[in-house]
């Protein structure tokens, strides 16, 4: 996976319009399409297919997928900035770091991006009313925080909780209001799974760097608590993932297909368990895409669930 990663890198032209596709990080759009999809989910199973708002889901969709996107280009050039992307790095190409994009021009990115998403808000905010609006400043300021500002949140042992609250509660819960104007217990429950599976994504990645970080001063929860305390979280996420179902059919609110179907990828999460425990360096690169592939099977199989009663 890096030497794929690298050699993308090292056939890209600086300054091309592939150089911005690569520092948007398509792979990890994912992160933004799970929590939706389960959000539309718990839509229909509270108010009914025919009680959804289409249109107000598209635009949550794409405003996520934005919003992912310039928080991406935010990272590139502040990690940059910051020391914590050098010559050691072991993860996929950074194009600021590859010299692929100026810092300015990754800054003017991540400005689009984000302008694009206040876009989709616009929408959002004439169908739903004022909390979206709060929703998507709040968003925004915490993709520019992650790793910008006096105080970046994952420089500072809080990218997890960044992470759970904006790919998780945040998306989930969102999506179900402004589709269908309402929000009741469910939507809490269900957003649990995405956000616990988006933070095994960051979990992987920060377990990987535990070295590189740590010259870095990036105090990611395994630079202050070690690696096997980072193993030992993702661990905990991946049996949250698969725990918060069972309880959204305890409580009622959704049925046994919800619960059973998310078992469909359990391997694949005790495969990913284990490796992460065993593996170090680069090979973890390729952990990271399947755990991505985790989050959008699992989140596919939950909604499916949701949705068959």
């Amino acid at each position: 996976m890096q030497a794929s990663e690298e050699s993308v890198g090292q056939t890209v032209r600086r300054g091309s319009f592939a150089a911005y596709v690569l520092g948007a990080r398509p792979k990890t759009l994912l992160i933004a399409v799970a929590p939706v999809m389960v959000g539309v989910a718990s839509a229909i199973a509270t108010v009914g297919a025919s009680g959804v708002r289409w249109l107000a889901a598209l635009a949550a969709l794409l405003g996520a997928v934005w919003i992912t996107i310039g928080t991406n280009f935010a990272n590139d050039v502040f990690d940059y900035e910051k020391g914590a992307d050098t010559t050691e790095r072991l993860g996929p190409t950074r194009v600021t770091q590859a010299g692929l994009l100026a810092p300015g021009q990754v800054r003017g990115a991540m400005i689009f991006s984000f302008a694009v998403a206040m876009l989709c808000g616009v929408y959002l905010l004439a169908v739903a009313g004022w909390p979206v609006l709060a929703i998507g400043l709040t968003s925004i300021a915490a993709g520019v925080a992650y790793t910008g500002g006096p105080y970046p949140l994952g420089y500072n042992g809080l990218g997890e909780v960044f992470v759970f609250v904006f790919f998780g509660l945040v998306a989930v819960c969102g999506t179900v209001f402004v589709s269908s104007g309402t929000l009741s217990t469910l939507p809490w429950i269900t957003a649990i799974p995405s956000g616990a599976l988006a933070s095994c994504v960051l979990l992987v990645n920060n377990v990987r760097d535990v070295e590189t970080d740590t010259k870095a001063n990036k105090r990611t929860l395994a630079v202050r608590f070690g690696r096997s305390f980072g193993v030992a979280l993702y661990r905990l996420c991946l049996f949250a993932a698969y725990a918060a179902p069972f309880v959204a059919w305890g409580l009622g609110g959704a049925s046994l297909y919800a619960a059973l179907l998310p078992l469909g990828s359990a391997p694949l999460a005790l495969k990913l368990a284990r490796a992460l425990g065993q593996e170090r360096g680069a090979i973890l690169n390729a952990r990271l895409g399947q755990t991505a592939a985790l989050l959008l099977l699992h989140s596919v199989l939950f909604s499916v669930g949701l949705v068959w009663r």
